[in-house]
């Protein structure tokens, strides 16, 4: 197993880098792309894809940002502001990253064919997107933000998506989880999961002061979980807690 860096054509013209990961599989396998934080690419998130292939499935990382400020920053670095605004029309334009790196995935000859796509922070709202209109069979969120501007696009999806926060998340506020609390009470393929205490960025060991090992470990599993789903053919969906 190892992984490298790739190009992948973009369908609006010119290509972005993605970090991506193959398993030593024999068997086809399902992949997860993975929606990085405004800090981009960095040694959290290709650890993260590393995870997921030493388990079993191809991993892959697109730079959301390369049409502006390419490449990951450091996490005190200003310029994180300025490449991820405007928001909304930011996460619209990685729409076609998403559906691009998803296409890639057809050259890999150990693709099973079926995939989900985790969302962290700024890509949080791509673990609805993705599964609603890019083509994507699940989504998990983990510390997801602008969430409550996506909450709508739940409404009709018919595949699973898996939304993780900490209640201690200034990105999540009350009337967030309060939202996606009512959304999950009534949607029977969205799971929630809120855990007490727990801050914005706990998947990143880089942010010392949020990084929480064991709600990384649960949103890895959940997520794990997921793709054993994909792989059988079944949702790997539990209730949420």
């Amino acid at each position: 197993m190892r992984g490298k860096n790739v190009r992948v054509r973009s369908s609006g013209g010119g290509e972005l880098d993605c970090y991506r990961v193959t398993p030593g599989a024999r068997a086809k396998v399902p992949a997860i792309v993975i929606a990085s934080a405004v800090h981009g690419v960095n040694a959290d998130v290709r650890a993260i894809a590393d995870e997921f292939a030493s388990r079993g499935a191809i991993a892959a990382a697109p730079d959301l940002f390369w049409r502006s400020i390419p490449g990951p920053l450091a996490r005190d670095d200003d310029r994180t502001k300025e490449r991820s605004q405007p928001r909304l029309a930011k996460i619209k334009a990685g729409e076609a990253d998403l559906a691009d790196t998803l296409a890639g995935l057809r050259n890999e000859p150990l693709w099973n064919g079926r995939a989900a796509v985790m969302g962290l922070c700024y890509g949080g709202p791509y673990a609805i997107l993705g599964p609603k209109r890019l083509g994507y069979d699940a989504g998990i969120s983990c510390h997801g933000s602008q969430m409550l501007d996506f909450i709508g696009e739940l409404e009709g999806l018919a595949r699973p998506v898996c939304i993780i926060w900490g209640d201690a998340d200034h990105q999540a506020p009350t009337e967030v989880l309060e939202a996606y609390r009512g959304a999950a009470a009534r949607m029977k393929n969205l799971e929630l999961h809120v855990f007490p205490g727990v801050l914005h960025g706990y998947m990143m060991p880089d942010n010392v002061k949020a990084f929480d090992r064991k709600t990384r470990d649960f949103s890895m599993g959940r997520a794990l979980a997921i793709l054993e789903g994909l792989r059988v053919g079944k949702t790997g969906q539990r209730k949420a807690g």
